[in-house]
């Protein structure tokens, strides 16, 4: 069985100090815990988040920090005009790992938007949420229009990320009739809207396809069939 990947705070601090008091270096810390081949780079990383920010940085958190674009752009622009490197940024700002860094320098140098980021932990692990199809409805309108910002939705209707999700894919494969909570039951045809009329008609007409090209698939097969059988069954002579 490998090492665990993370590391207490114990552990993160006790490297630390045993390294800025000469006691041992980067590579032997990390050779005494086991670290892997990229080790020491980590090692050095506890350093300078240690000396930039306190001990505290070294702890574990248990949700995701808050970056708006507009701080996502401020580090971006710092690291491309060689103000810092990803190393100094990441102390400077306290920012946890160089991939996000990494990210959103690449969404900016391809003219991607660098979007606020507002992790809403607690919408994964919502129950689910009793709705009237009107407030579905209503649900989905708000995702929709705000670029299906899944998390902020859920968040803001106080239900779970995975109804939001699901009631949105519903809505763009089926309309209204997909956000009807049809367990159990189906709407009568004068209950629907013109609408919803029209959206079941297609249903039926690409079901009937559908079962018309199985058709013509299964009558393709049968001559092919028949085909093979007479050419291993005919005599020289034509006859059968």
């Amino acid at each position: 069985m490998g090492r665990k990947v993370k590391y207490t705070y114990e552990e993160k601090l006790k490297a630390c100090k045993e390294y800025l008091s000469g006691e041992n270096s980067a590579a032997e810390i990390a050779r005494k815990l086991q670290m892997g081949k990229n080790g020491e780079r980590t090692v050095r990383y506890w350093i300078k988040q240690y000396q930039a920010n306190g001990p505290e940085i070294l702890q574990e958190t248990k949700t995701n920090k808050r970056y708006t674009k507009e701080f996502k752009f401020q580090v971006v622009e710092e690291y491309l005009s060689g103000s810092g490197s990803l190393s100094d940024l990441l102390a400077k700002y306290r920012i946890r790992s160089t991939r996000q860094i990494r990210q959103w320098i690449s969404k900016y140098n391809s003219y991607e938007e660098l979007k606020d980021y507002d992790p809403h932990p607690e919408v994964y692990m919502t129950k689910r949420k009793k709705t009237t199809l009107e407030e579905r409805q209503e649900i989905v309108q708000y995702c929709l229009d705000h670029n299906k910002d899944y998390k902020g939705t859920a968040s803001k209707y106080d239900c779970s990320y995975a109804q939001v999700y699901q009631w949105v894919c519903n809505y763009e494969a089926r309309g209204t009739e997909g956000l009807a909570d049809n367990r159990g039951k189906r709407k009568k045809e004068e209950e629907l809207t013109d609408l919803e009329k029209a959206q079941r008609r297609i249903k039926q007409l690409e079901y009937q396809l559908l079962l018309k090209e199985r058709e013509n698939e299964l009558l393709k097969k049968v001559d092919e069939f028949e085909r093979r059988w007479l050419a291993e069954h005919q005599k020289p002579d034509g006859s059968h």
